[in-house]
């Protein structure tokens, strides 16, 4: 039960960490290490970039799995989603049910597609649609945006500790970055996969204690449901269709589904992880699995959250109001030593729960990056027929030089204060929904030409920057919150005097406070209330629609003469059981199924090789289209064999398919 006297609201001052808490942080940094090293000397005679890049791959689905949850539970995650809860309301929990949307998606459209072609950046799929000025921006953008994401998820945790705790602000930051560009760069992506499933049992055994410790002080989980109800925190059936309400049903529902379907579905990291099982049914499991780790790891956040506001509401003192910390993101850290200090070692846990974010987050990232950098740059530009070794090598100094990046921008990020952060948040939110987009664009809407989808992806960021750079600048977002209480704090303890009390225990009508907000805004100032989660479906239309215009205007792709492996077969997934007279019209002309002639086959494939700058001697082969034969095409693909002595750079898994009629000569790009 609670204790008198002995709470931040009740000294006006924050307890701080014992060594033991120190220790158990370090041994989390020295675990992540040792399964960097372990896997180092283990694969040492391993040197090809699948096995570094894509762990040969070979994975078990639930290790990969486990990799994928855990890249989505970041730091920012962790003191975030609480926070959400305590300030607004348990809305967001509705996006646990969106994973399955989500994976719907990315399980049944996207991950096939990557996995058949064997690719090992998705990007190459970019130059194989709509060709290499397209695939160049898209890799751009998405450098960008891991290395402003990378380094938000390294500094953001870091500062909200330092301001609570005490913690060294740049020792965390530092030594966070060096073990996790360590193990990233000597182990690859084995160590990166199980590195992360063991942090992500960090981060539930962390959130466990914050809620089964602050639900016993408070007389149980009835209690906490009880103060919260009272509270207008439990809210689950808000149906506002308003685009503008910052989480409804609908916005969390749909919209959150396309927000996370940019992470899950086209993201490098989550489909580089995806890719890397041994087939393409446990790739498939590797995403399902995700909805049930989704929707635990979301549920316990949330309760988190109830718990933590319970604990505050019940003392009727909101540390915001208090002064003891200066924001809500700081609210988790103050909780957590407010409840586990006396339990020398667990705020330690709760400290490597919120750093196993970040190194999950990171670790993921810089492997990524590493892979991008090198098949959308290195090979394609400077190093035509690279050696494995060669190949690996790069690899490695990639990860450690935006390993060093992301620190570098971490302390940039310090030095331009607030303001930045907001901006990259934003920038974090309209980076990915173009990215969707253009991937949407290529593989549903066969129509689409080169002209279609670099004008749509450079028009859909052009947009959705517009709308989330308009929206920070201008402060504009609206967000009505539920008032909280500041009577009960011990203001003698900071030397202020006791403020007027509100109404404890009255749930605020909503209705009219939000309408008054809204019209504050008109004109194109309306454009930036939208709720941010509506901000990757916006960029996904926009891309589709400009894309799909430009394309008309510039005369359509035929889809006859498109590969089939770059179409998904979207009715025949999802309506397989319709009768094969609907279903071919249904294909709108793309030959999925069917065998390929000499005119689809030959020229287009042999400049699309040539285009990719993947080996001179896959380039040479790939003109004698009638040399060897032994495949149809079809819409599954079939594994090419392998040839000896050559960069597989990426491809090697599924083959491709290069020839005319009946006749294939099969290889690897």
């Amino acid at each position: 039960m609670l204790e008198s006297g002995k709470y931040s609201y009740d000294t006006g001052s924050v307890p701080r960490f014992h060594a033991a808490d120190y220790a158990v942080f370090a041994c989390t940094l020295a675990i992540s290490a040792f399964i960097g090293i372990f896997y180092a000397i283990k694969d040492r005679n391993k040197q090809t970039t699948d096995d570094y890049l894509l762990a040969g791959r070979s994975m078990h689905p639930f290790p990969v799995a486990m990799s994928l949850l855990s890249s989505f539970i970041s730091a920012i995650t962790i003191l975030g989603t609480p926070a959400e809860v305590y300030v607004n309301s348990t809305m967001y929990w509705w996006i646990s049910v969106a994973m399955v949307i989500t994976a719907l998606g990315a399980g049944q459209i996207f991950i096939p597609i990557f996995y058949k072609l064997g690719i090992t950046s998705v990007f190459q799929y970019i130059d194989m649609r709509f060709g290499r000025p397209t695939r160049v921006l898209a890799s751009i953008i998405y450098l960008l945006w891991m290395l402003l994401y990378m380094a938000i998820v390294l500094y953001a945790p870091s500062l909200a500790l330092n301001a609570v705790t005490g913690l060294h602000l740049w020792g965390s930051v530092v030594a966070v970055g060096v073990v996790c560009t360590f193990y990233t760069a000597v182990g690859g992506m084995k160590a990166v996969l199980w590195a992360d499933t063991v942090q992500m049992v960090i981060v539930y055994a962390g959130l466990i204690a914050l809620i089964a410790v602050g639900a016993n002080l408070l007389g149980g989980m009835g209690e906490v449901w009880r103060i919260a109800d009272s509270h207008g925190r439990i809210v689950l059936l808000e149906f506002d269709p308003d685009p503008r309400m910052r989480h409804s049903v609908w916005t969390v529902l749909f919209g959150g589904s396309v927000f996370w379907c940019c992470v899950f579905g086209t993201n490098q990291a989550q489909v580089q992880r995806a890719i890397s099982v041994r087939s393409l049914t446990g790739a498939k499991w590797s995403i399902w699995l995700n909805v049930p780790g989704m929707a635990s790891i979301i549920t316990v956040s949330v309760l988190a959250g109830l718990v933590m506001f319970s604990f505050y509401a019940n003392a009727r003192c909101d540390p915001v109001e208090f002064g003891i910390i200066s924001k809500s993101d700081q609210l988790v850290p103050l909780y957590m030593m407010d409840i586990l200090n006396q339990y020398h070692g667990l705020p330690g846990l709760m400290l490597s729960c919120i750093f196993s974010g970040s190194l999950s987050t990171i670790s993921s990232g810089l492997n990524a990056v590493a892979a991008v950098m090198l098949e959308d740059f290195v090979r394609p530009m400077c190093c035509k027929a690279i050696t494995t070794e060669r190949a690996t090598f790069f690899s490695k100094v990639f990860v450690i030089a935006f390993g060093l990046l992301c620190l570098a921008f971490a302390f940039l990020v310090s030095l331009l204060g607030t303001m930045i952060l907001t901006l990259a948040y934003v920038l974090f939110g309209v980076l990915g929904g173009p990215l969707l987009g253009i991937f949407c664009l290529g593989m549903l809407f066969p129509w689409a030409n080169k002209w279609g989808g670099f004008i749509g992806l450079a028009s859909s960021l052009s947009f959705l920057l517009w709308i989330g750079l308009g929206q920070a600048i201008t402060g504009t977002s609206v967000v009505i919150t539920p008032p909280v209480e500041s009577v009960g704090c011990n203001w003698t303890a900071i030397n202020k005097p006791t403020p007027s009390p509100l109404l404890p225990t009255t749930t605020p009508d909503f209705a009219h406070p939000v309408t008054s907000e809204y019209d504050k805004y008109d004109g194109i100032s309306r454009l930036y209330t939208v709720s941010y989660m509506w901000y990757s479906a916006i960029a996904v239309l926009a891309c589709v629609v400009i894309g799909l215009l430009v394309s008309i205007i510039t005369g359509i792709q035929d889809p006859k003469e498109l590969d089939p492996k770059l179409v998904c077969p979207f009715f025949d997934i999802f309506c397989p059981y319709l009768p094969e007279t609907l279903r071919r019209p249904l294909r709108f002309g793309v030959r999925h199924g069917e065998e390929v002639p000499e005119e689809v086959t030959s020229e287009k494939r042999r400049e699309r090789l040539a285009s990719l700058h993947l080996n001179d001697d896959i380039g040479k082969r790939a003109s004698k289209d009638s040399e060897k034969s032994d495949s149809v095409n079809s819409v599954n693909g079939t594994p090419g064999e392998k040839s000896e002595g050559v960069e597989n750079n990426g491809y090697e898994p599924q083959g491709y398919e290069i020839g005319n009629g009946s006749t294939r000569y099969q290889t690897r790009l």
